[in-house]
């Protein structure tokens, strides 16, 4: 049986390699690297402003990740931007915004990767926190803390015990979309892991497993994947 095929979501930034400083579909390694180790072939996906592409796109795919990054602008989710949140990522809000909604309409299995949980929260109609503190380890460095699952969701199933992650978010659910149920939360009471109940697997979760070395929420994504 061919293995599936998981599309990422990709940066859109400048960048710079050898002689060359030109605009570049960026993703770190870690996220292809943990498809693969999860059973799964990965594609990258760099935004497209085709008013169809997410739609033709995701009816190639088994799976999508939303990957991490830049702050989901404010204006996303009806509010006014706050000084410590960054610089807004337009083309890619709209992007993978339209990707989650061709993934929701065709039943593929999602998975949305701290930036991703967030943007899956404002695209059922949620808001985030602009900002909060003690969930990195310092500028540039990941830190890490415990999540605890809430028995009886998806991710439970996946990881039924507390476990260390990998973290590195300053922003956060704060009202969360009717649609989700919280499946994680940290000591902090921080939404770490919410889902969309229902025959569809749609999981978000607000650390950065792609760091780490855990693929069990990977290998669940895989799976469901595998029996579209």
């Amino acid at each position: 049986m061919p293995k599936p095929l998981i599309g990422i979501s990709t940066y859109l930034e400048p960048a710079r390699w050898g002689v060359w400083d030109l605009p570049a579909a960026l993703l770190p390694a870690g996220y292809p690297r943990l498809v693969r180790a999860s059973g799964a072939l990965a594609a990258m996906l760099p935004p497209d402003e085709g008013p169809t592409a997410a739609a033709e796109v995701v009816a190639r795919l088994d799976g999508l990740i939303i990957a991490g990054g830049a702050d989901v602008e404010p204006v996303r989710y009806g509010a006014e931007p706050s000084p410590r949140t960054g610089p807004p990522a337009r083309e890619r809000d709209a992007w993978e915004l339209a990707l989650i909604d061709a993934a929701l309409a065709s039943g593929t299995p999602l998975l949305g990767i701290c930036r991703g949980l967030q943007l899956l929260n404002v695209a059922l109609g949620g808001t985030l926190v602009q900002h909060l503190d003690g969930h990195t380890g310092g500028r540039g460095v990941f830190g890490e803390h415990t999540v605890k699952p809430v028995p009886g969701t998806l991710y439970a199933s996946l990881v039924p015990e507390a476990a260390e992650v990998p973290t590195y978010h300053h922003q956060c659910v704060d009202r969360l979309a009717s649609a989700l149920i919280a499946s994680a939360h940290a000591e902090d009471g921080t939404v770490e892991a919410a889902e969309l109940p229902g025959a569809a697997w749609v999981l978000g979760v607000q650390w950065h497993p792609e760091m780490g070395r855990d693929t069990r929420v990977t290998e669940g994504l895989v799976r469901a994947a595998a029996t579209r």
